[in-house]
């Protein structure tokens, strides 16, 4: 599916990411994939190198970043199996750092539109092609 996959390692000024990054192709284009907790499932939510991760990506030039999550709901109308195109979050975490900008510069980054409208669509519309049970917009409520 993704033909010759190799395993790259990426050195960060954030430490190590959460496992080498897997760079492949699918369809002509070219992809990377870092499994987040691991390529063992041992890295817990709190621990994950988040920084690492999106540094490592970007020095192998990827442009954009699909990072699906298994969550629960608090709305009825969303039913176990659903999947929510998100347009917002809200960040409730406490002992992670969440910015890249520690010192040297101040850059003012606006969080009103999160996520990238195009590939919002994009996964929309291919998630109604295919049939599955899919809601445009929600917000993702992250917590420790």
């Amino acid at each position: 599916m993704f033909g010759e996959v190799k395993e790259v390692k990426v050195y960060t000024p954030y430490g190590e990411p959460s496992d080498l990054v897997f760079v492949g192709s699918l369809r002509g284009k070219k992809v990377a994939f870092i499994p987040r907790h691991g390529r063992n499932h041992t890295i817990p939510p709190h621990r994950v190198n988040y920084r690492a991760n999106i540094w490592a990506l970007k020095e192998l030039g990827v442009q954009r970043i699909v990072a699906p999550a298994a969550v629960g709901s608090l709305r009825e109308d969303f039913k176990p199996g659903d999947f929510v195109i998100v347009d917002q979050f809200i960040d409730r975490t406490k002992k992670r750092m969440d910015t890249f900008y520690e010192g040297g510069r101040v850059c003012h980054i606006s969080a009103a539109d999160p996520f990238c409208p195009e590939l919002r669509r994009i996964f929309y519309e291919g998630a109604l092609k295919v049939g599955l049970n899919v809601h445009d917009g929600g917000t993702y409520v992250c917590i420790e």
